[in-house]
């Protein structure tokens, strides 16, 4: 299958050629890589540019954020299969998409994610927080559950049909859209039980406590724009959820 993978920047000298890197380095060929930046100011895109033979759509152009960006790759992607990897992340080895593939051509899918570590930001060997997704199970949503976005690849005709990534929303776009997906639209989801991105501390919503407190108000907005109502406890059992990946 032709995989089509975007990586959104701005601004990401320190840590985006290990990212593009570890694209080009994918030992499964059929890959339309597409970068996206926000017209950064700092030497991302000289760092792009050498790297340009090995990239088959480059956009820099200011955007209204992150999300804005993610649908600017969406809708130039031509590949049966979508994935997204941002500049701070990294595919853990040189068979990741190989093994996408894989799962996509034998399992009659339609979405699929994986495990996910999180690496110290200057030293991306140690591991912080290890995400072991499991199995899903339909009402895990409720539980305060979600998949790791950086290894959630999903069909183009799944963005065709079900929409995009809403700008709306500044930091929870990638849960409302997997909600959306996963639960409400119930597509046929498959698990690959092993790490495949690495991804440096530090993101949006995680950098403060006030930043998480907006978080937990936009996975609220994310079940009310799509008509449904989370459970009792959904949205404390979420972020609380994540202390155990830092004990694994």
């Amino acid at each position: 299958m032709k995989i089509s993978i975007i990586t959104i920047a701005y601004n990401s000298e320190e840590t985006i050629e290990d990212t593009i890197i570890s694209v080009l380095a994918q030992s499964h060929k059929d890959i339309e890589y597409i970068v996206v930046d926000g017209a950064s100011k700092d030497s991302t895109m000289d760092i792009v540019s050498k790297h340009k033979a090995g990239i088959a759509t480059i956009i820099s152009e200011p955007d209204k954020g992150i999300y804005d960006a993610m649908n600017k790759g969406v809708l130039a992607a031509t590949g049966d299969v979508i994935g997204i990897l941002n500049s701070d992340d990294f595919y853990a080895d040189n068979d990741v998409i190989k093994d996408v593939n894989a799962a996509f051509e034998k399992g009659g899918i339609e979405g699929l994610y994986a495990d996910l570590v999180y690496v110290d930001r200057n030293n991306p060997t140690r591991v912080v927080r290890n995400w072991k997704s499991g199995d899903y199970r339909p009402g895990l949503f409720l539980k305060g559950w979600m998949p790791p976005h950086p290894t959630f690849f999903v069909k183009k005709e799944c963005y065709e049909r079900l929409g995009i990534y809403s700008t709306s929303l500044k930091s929870a776009a990638d849960y409302e859209l997997m909600l959306r997906f996963i639960h409400k639209e119930k597509i046929k989801l498959g698990y690959l039980p092993r790490v495949i991105t690495k991804m440096r501390l530090g993101g949006q919503s995680n950098v403060s406590l006030k930043n998480r407190i907006r978080a937990n108000q936009e996975d609220r907005k994310a079940w009310s724009m799509n008509g449904l109502k989370p459970g009792l406890f959904t949205l404390i059992r979420k972020p609380l959820g994540k202390i155990k990946q830092y004990l694994r």
